[in-house]
């Protein structure tokens, strides 16, 4: 959605409020988004010269856990705030969004915004245990019986020389 903001901009306290859909399809993610949209709203305030700009964003994900691979779904709950300004001056850096022609995208904001919200590792719980690195057994299901402790073949010299001394 681009959002038309010259009013905005040009008039002292004007505000506009919209609610939305996100269209998340392009995330490209690992994460598999429920509907590929997300309930947004969106509200942008002039506060002398500048435009507040904060979002409400609500969904779900579904998701392959890192760990396990347990397939999970996951409401989600994101709230962003930025600056939008008409020119960026040269020490302003990344603390505000160019808007040069009035016109913020709206979708494209938020879905970096979700983006960089996202982990690093999409797990299913915090204390997930993972799998078995031997037979691939899902350890949150419990133990597998697998041998954990193998020594090392090119121990086995020592270990010879160890039972014979017993």
């Amino acid at each position: 959605m681009v959002l038309d903001l010259k009013k905005v901009f040009l008039v002292e306290n004007e505000a506009v409020a919209v609610q939305t859909e996100v269209d998340l399809s392009e995330l490209g993610a690992n994460a598999a988004f429920e509907r590929e949209k997300a309930a947004a709203e969106i509200e942008a305030v002039n506060h002398a010269g500048f435009v507040e700009f904060t979002a409400d964003v609500k969904g779900k994900a579904s998701y392959d856990c890192d760990r396990c691979a347990k397939t999970v779904t996951k409401d989600f709950h994101f709230q962003f705030r930025h600056i939008l300004v008409t020119k960026l001056s040269e020490e302003s850096g990344d603390d505000y969004i160019e808007t040069p022609d009035y016109k913020l995208d709206t979708d494209a904001l938020l879905r970096d915004d979700i983006l960089l919200e996202l982990p690093s590792k999409l797990l299913c719980s915090e204390s997930c245990k993972g799998l078995c690195y031997k037979c691939g057994k899902n350890l949150n299901e419990g133990q597998c019986g697998c041998r954990k402790q193998e020594a090392d073949p090119r121990l086995a010299a020592l270990r010879q020389l160890l039972a014979n001394d017993r």
